[in-house]
């Protein structure tokens, strides 16, 4: 049965205190292709400013920093951000924060913002502020990159669903460039109008 609201940042933090990696993202190769493709799918080869959302125990993170100029990957555990300190240590373009968003959404602009498997926690109040916070914070020619798993699930929306009622929220204010299906999840590419 789908939760009704946004999950909280208490039950990420039992996830990350009981389980140290609880997706796998250090191991698993369905975690390791995701990342390839999604790295293979920039628009660019260089980033001035880029957000992370939900960037975890950092392993997308590590991989994503060379690529940009300054990184800020931002998380609602302090496990997870912990881990994503250790694994980046030495990165002086990546700076890690605890935030929720879209409430404690960091000031942009951003010339990419990545949100990979996180739009299907949050419900239609919280998509319909993300969408407000994204179109402030992507200059004109930025890119918004989601990746989402497209099982079953409890949260608040299916990774069809929450790429699609945000899509729909962000209306005229994104054009898409790349829209593609695996077999375990979707990755969606816009730019910022």
């Amino acid at each position: 049965m789908r939760r009704e609201t946004s999950i909280d940042s208490e039950w990420f933090e039992a996830l990350y205190k009981d389980g140290g990696d609880p997706w796998h993202f250090a191991t698993s190769p369905y975690e390791r292709e995701k990342y390839d493709h999604t790295l293979a799918s920039l628009p660019h080869d260089r980033f001035g400013s880029v957000l992370e959302v939900g960037c975890a125990n950092g392993v997308l993170t590590q991989r994503l920093a060379p690529r940009c100029d300054r990184l800020l990957g931002v998380d609602v555990s302090p496990t997870a951000l912990a881990a994503a300190t250790e694994r980046c240590t030495g990165l002086t373009n990546v700076t890690l924060e605890q935030r929720r968003l879209p409430e404690e959404a960091p000031p942009g602009p951003f010339d990419l913002i990545l949100l990979s498997e996180v739009v299907y926690y949050w419900d239609s109040d919280d998509l319909k502020r993300l969408a407000e916070y994204l179109t402030g914070a992507m200059p004109s020619g930025g890119h918004l990159l989601l990746v989402h798993w497209l099982g079953d699930t409890d949260y608040p929306k299916s990774g069809d669903a929450a790429v699609e009622e945000l899509r729909i929220a962000l209306a005229t204010n994104v054009s898409v460039v790349v829209e593609e299906r695996r077999e375990q999840y979707r990755l969606d590419l816009w730019r910022r109008c």
